[in-house]
């Protein structure tokens, strides 16, 4: 009776007749992007635990006899809660899985030349999903308002600041002022919790319906199965109920892994770093900011040049010029590509030597930026490691590139780009 009633006022039948039926292809790459979409939902849900908890101020309170800012305080409040502390763990490392699999979801769409026509607005909604990302992790970095987290964002605030033009006024738009302020911990944490999110939702939500009109790209074996099988469309299994138990299986699972590394493995501990204060601690970002990090060590701090209306400095050319060339030459590469035909089946990487090797120069080049990051531990010169990641880069492109073109020779094939 009660589904009757919904049934005649939503239409549900037809609702599940048109998109509940639907195929979805059965290929375990393609629960990296799950893996995303659910890490997105854990982050919302303990983000909203958390921030019932969090107090967005740096006016002085006291804590354990000591006077400390209001944020500070009230993160040290959750880690004594019960369970506070394992929730903000899973906050964090969920938020480390969703960078991690939104990025192995775009290799794998790069490798697999999911991203050409027509598949090119996703592509670069995909860019758009990993930018934000990273947008929430850095607005979320400062929250805490430990030494450590205060010390990773004045780099960011300073980068922000050196970009010619407009970078005085940029920086005081995204920090409130100068950092710090008194208002940078309520803008950082608004943009945390309200904007960051809502353009996430709105992104996923995009990328979803855009993958409902065009459907997923096809395993190739699924390219002989239709041949056989009269010529069907999708070949997969159906989202309800079959795709439906496999992914909340699959949730479940996740969640499992999160929570026990969020079990054993603990975060930056605020507590042993303490509030900001005036010195400034040995840090380096996480892992997802470490090769823009690694890059700014590897420019001489005298490199700079004025140019007509403001000055390019190593901060601009390490944190706005690299990463900014680096977002080009991603979103351009639909259009790199020199295949006209449209794309639906998972391209072989072995048959695209050139694409395949560029990919795996450009994973070599960044992995050896973030090594980079540590050249003060491993006291190599910064000219020195300048030149290891060229040639790293540069043999990771000819090997690659010459083993793909050997093997594509030796099995009389034509070799594509």
């Amino acid at each position: 009776m009660i589904f009757k009633w919904f049934n005649e006022r939503l239409e549900i039948d037809k609702f599940r007749a048109k998109f509940l039926s639907k195929t979805f292809p059965t290929h375990p790459t393609f629960l990296l992007g799950e893996m995303a979409f659910f890490s997105f939902v854990t982050l919302v849900v303990t983000g909203i635990f958390l921030g019932l908890l969090y107090e967005p101020s740096t006016k002085m309170v006291a804590l354990f006899g000591a006077m400390v800012p209001a944020s500070y305080a009230s993160v040290v409040k959750i880690d004594l809660l019960p369970m506070g502390m394992i929730i903000r763990r899973i906050h964090h490392w969920s938020a480390m899985l969703m960078i991690a699999a939104v990025l192995a979801h775009l290799t794998r769409i790069y490798f697999t030349s999911a991203y050409r026509r027509p598949r090119e607005i996703n592509w670069f909604v995909g860019l758009g999903l990993w930018g934000i990302t990273m947008l929430a992790a850095f607005t979320g970095y400062l929250l805490p308002y430990s030494q450590f987290s205060v010390t990773a964002t004045s780099i960011a605030y300073f980068i922000s600041k050196s970009v010619p033009w407009v970078g005085d006024w940029t920086s005081r738009l995204l920090f409130a002022g100068e950092f710090p302020s008194d208002a940078t911990v309520p803008r950082f944490f608004f943009m945390h919790v309200m904007l960051v999110p809502v353009a996430l939702l709105g992104l996923i939500s995009l990328h979803m319906l855009i993958l409902v009109k065009q459907k997923h790209t096809e395993p190739p074996s699924n390219r002989w199965l239709k041949e056989s099988e009269g010529g069907r469309k999708l070949i997969g299994i159906p989202v309800w109920p079959e795709q439906t138990v496999v992914s909340m299986s699959f949730y479940l699972f996740l969640l499992f892994v999160v929570v026990l590394i969020a079990t054993y493995i603990p975060l930056n501990p605020v507590e042993t770093y303490g509030p900001p204060s005036p010195g400034t601690p040995v840090m380096r970002p996480d892992w997802y900011f470490l090769p823009i990090y690694g890059f700014l060590k590897l420019i001489p701090g005298d490199l700079s040049f004025s140019v007509p209306g403001g000055k390019i400095t190593p901060e601009t050319i390490g944190g706005v010029i690299f990463p900014g060339f680096l977002a080009l030459v991603l979103a351009l590469i639909p259009f790199l590509d020199r295949a006209k035909q449209d794309q639906h089946y998972m391209a072989n990487p072995l048959r695209r030597p050139f694409m395949t090797s560029f990919g795996m120069a450009g994973i070599v080049f960044i992995c050896m930026d973030a090594v980079s990051g540590y050249i003060d531990v491993l006291h190599i010169a910064p000219a020195k490691m300048a030149v290891y990641v060229v040639f790293a880069t540069l043999a990771a492109w000819g090997v690659s590139f010459g083993l793909l073109r050997s093997y594509n020779r030796k099995r009389g094939s034509d070799v594509k780009t």
